[in-house]
């Protein structure tokens, strides 16, 4: 199966912009019948784009997706008669690739990305494609390089190059997705001769937010320079398919480590008591010999002070961790532990929403109450009823069905404190943050401090978990310390400070801004509404998206089975205004369609799925291209939507899915009303804002030139 044919190649790609450029070239893949639905798939490829640019510094764009459209695994290559602008930052793009997969030929996909990654590192291969001829001297170049293998690909294995056996790496097998990566011409070596001259043994990781481009082409590049400088690397690329971990012996027998990495390192602890560097995943790619000169350097400096070996690892830090500010840190803190509780908060909010339903179909209003009366998230209460299911359950009984999702979903919720608690202490501390994460925000719950007492104990946790790591300690200690020493002397000082210490104000806060909601009634329900819906249509995903998006789903813990909790307004009206931005600018394009462009309209007909999903992110290529009067727009008609569902009433403990949980919504119909009116107030509003740009554009076009 060839991945490219002479019809999949245009030598003189023309195109006003990238997103035209990519129609061109996806039209070939409907030409030779390996597309189905052009429309579909460029949809495809714009949801890509807009979770990361695909342009890479070196003059390449690699448009992108898996699709339902497309039958075979396809490259397009594509030569535009004058660059095009494809995101990235040092100009435009002279090489094109548009790269198509079946939506479920992840095997192939993963196979053949990871090769073209490696090629695109070549400097030799780009510039064979810019002198390239003809049609078929590109196809003959491009199957020399990215080709599919026989056998289905394996987990990507860690690779290792030894300048002595003069072998090229092994391109990694296989990988799921494909990421923005940074392409730079060749990098002069700057490792010193007298760096060059000690051969040594280096492990690293690479990984990267998707797990592709930058991961292996981070992985080549740190492969290419350990040759070119005598020395050994093995690299262990944790790509989002996986990869094989480095053993042991592999890591023991390391002269220093190299961390190249945008996401947290998986398994951080194995490499305790080496020198490590820390950087960037980019910053492998574009200086991988400073890297290497730099982690040579860190291992002579260790060799010198064997006791350095004995404390868990330095790491010499990029500049670009470093810059970052407290509040940035905090945020991703505290993002980390929201991402991972939303799970429980949708499986147990939902299993106990379901169960509102039967208690209210078979029991009516006093079944709901007398169904509930035993699911407070009593440990001794959900004994009492599970003894009572085990002995009696019916399955014809809708009452008991109704306890038995009570049962199930109140058994989440308690957990969505601890998780919070635990996963925040993790993005401090790593694993060692854990125990006195989970154990913290359990004792939380028990002293009814609530999801601020799980904050609490989840920095506090993390940030002892990291202190107590950093110990320098004999290495006949270093063994326990992860297992023994972190957990135990962690769990108990942050424990023991929140009961003696923090409890009770923390406590107190708590109630505080309980009362605070239980009391919100008319305008200040109202205005919180207002507030936190303006928050969620103001960066369509970003950083004041998320905080109130965090808001929203950590209050549901407060909950319980309360069925007109404050929370639960809050919750709907942060999903309601969530949903306005996409909804809305996918009408305007619909109802004025010359207001916007070719690509925009595109975009439109994709936000409508995506807006009724509570996908905000719809909203952004429209924000990125006219910022000031799509943003205007969306903060006032998201306001206007959060503070009609708080006026409305509407609840929802569900934290995402837009109208797929509807039947899970309190008073829904008022729930869409207000939907309704903050979509029909932002599409006058877009609209009428980019006619008088139009206006303004078109007298400024006409005005007369007056005479010299």
């Amino acid at each position: 199966m060839s991945l490219i044919t002479d019809e999949q190649v245009i030598l003189d790609l023309g195109g006003d912009d990238r997103h035209e450029a990519t129609r061109t070239l996806a039209e070939t893949l409907v030409a030779t019948g390996r597309c189905t639905d052009l429309d579909a798939f460029l949809a495809d490829v714009r949801a890509r784009e807009e979770k990361m640019a695909t342009g890479l510094p070196g003059g390449i764009g690699i448009p992108h997706a898996r699709s339902a459209a497309i039958t075979e695994p396809s490259l397009v290559f594509g030569r535009p008669v004058e660059g095009i602008d494809w995101g990235a930052k040092d100009g435009p793009a002279t090489t094109i690739f548009l790269i198509a997969a079946p939506e479920e030929g992840g095997e192939a996909h993963m196979q053949m990305l990871p090769k073209l990654a490696k090629a695109l590192m070549d400097k030799e291969f780009r510039a064979q494609l810019q002198s390239a001829r003809t049609k078929s001297e590109v196809v003959e170049l491009v199957n020399s390089r990215v080709s599919l293998d026989n056998a289905p690909a394996k987990p990507a294995a860690a690779s290792t190059t030894t300048a002595a056996a003069g072998a090229t790496a092994a391109a990694p097998a296989s990988d799921k997705t494909w990421d923005r990566a940074s392409v730079p011409d060749e990098v002069e070596p700057t490792a010193s001769a007298a760096d060059a001259s000690t051969s040594r043994r280096f492990v690293a990781v690479t990984s990267c937010p998707t797990g592709i481009a930058h991961t292996y082409m981070a992985a080549e590049a740190l492969e290419n320079a350990a040759r070119e400088a005598g020395h050994s690397i093995t690299v262990e690329t944790q790509g989002s398919a996986g990869s094989t971990p480095l053993t042991a012996r592999q890591i023991a027998e390391a002269d220093a480590v190299i961390f190249a990495h945008d996401v947290e390192v998986r398994d951080k602890q194995r490499f305790a008591g080496k020198p490590t560097v820390d950087v960037g995943v980019k910053k492998a790619i574009s200086d991988a010999p400073a890297l290497l000169a730099q982690a040579g350097r860190l291992a002579d400096e260790w060799r010198k002070d064997p006791s350095r070996a004995q404390a868990t690892p330095a790491s010499v830090m990029d500049d670009e961790p470093e810059s970052e500010g407290l509040g940035t840190r905090l945020r991703k803190w505290l993002m980390t532990g929201v991402s991972y509780m939303i799970p429980f908060v949708a499986a147990g909010g939902i299993l106990i929403a379901l169960g509102f339903m039967l208690a209210q179909i078979f029991g009516g209003e006093t079944g709901a109450i007398d169904v509930t009366k035993n699911f407070t998230l009593d440990p001794t209460a959900d004994a009492k009823t599970i003894t009572v299911l085990q002995n009696s359950f019916n399955p014809l009984d809708g009452m008991h069905w109704a306890a038995l999702l009570f049962l199930i979903g109140g058994a989440a919720f308690g957990f969505l404190v601890p998780i919070l608690s635990g996963y925040i202490a993790y993005a401090i501390a790593d694993r060692p943050g854990l125990v006195p994460g989970i154990v913290g925000g359990a004792v939380a719950v028990t002293m009814q401090a609530g999801f601020l007492g799980g904050i609490a104990t989840g920095l506090l946790g993390g940030l002892i978990a990291k202190w107590i790591s950093g110990w320098n300690v004999h290495k006949n200690v270093r063994g326990v310390m992860p297992v023994v020493v972190i957990p135990l002397l962690s769990t108990l000082l942050t424990v023991g400070l929140l009961i003696t210490v923090l409890g009770r104000p923390i406590k107190w806060l708590s109630d505080q801004l309980a009362e605070g909601l239980n009391s919100m009634s008319g305008t200040s329900a109202v205005l919180l509404g207002l507030i936190v819906g303006a928050m969620m249509g103001f960066d369509l995903g970003g950083p004041v998206n998320k905080v109130a998006y965090a808001f929203a789903t950590t209050g549901l813990s407060a909950a319980g089975t309360a069925t007109d909790a404050p929370q639960l307004k809050i919750m709907a009206a942060v999903m309601a205004a969530g949903m306005v931005a996409p909804l809305g600018l996918a009408l305007a394009t619909t109802i004025r369609p010359k207001l916007f462009t070719e690509p925009e309209r595109e975009n439109g007909k994709a936000a409508w799925l995506l807006g009724a999903s509570f996908i905000s992110e719809g909203a952004i290529p429209f924000a990125a291209a006219d910022p000031w009067r799509v943003i205007v727009s969306s903060l006032v008609g998201s306001g206007v939507t959060g503070a009609l569902t708080m006026a409305f009433g509407a609840t929802l403990r569900a934290p995402h899915g837009g109208i797929w949980v509807l039947p899970l919504i309190g008073n829904f119909a008022l729930f869409l009303v207000a939907l309704a009116a903050g979509v029909l107030v932002m599409t006058a509003l877009v609209v009428t804002l980019k006619q008088a740009a139009a206006n303004k554009t078109t007298t400024t076009t006409e005005a007369p030139v007056p005479a010299a």
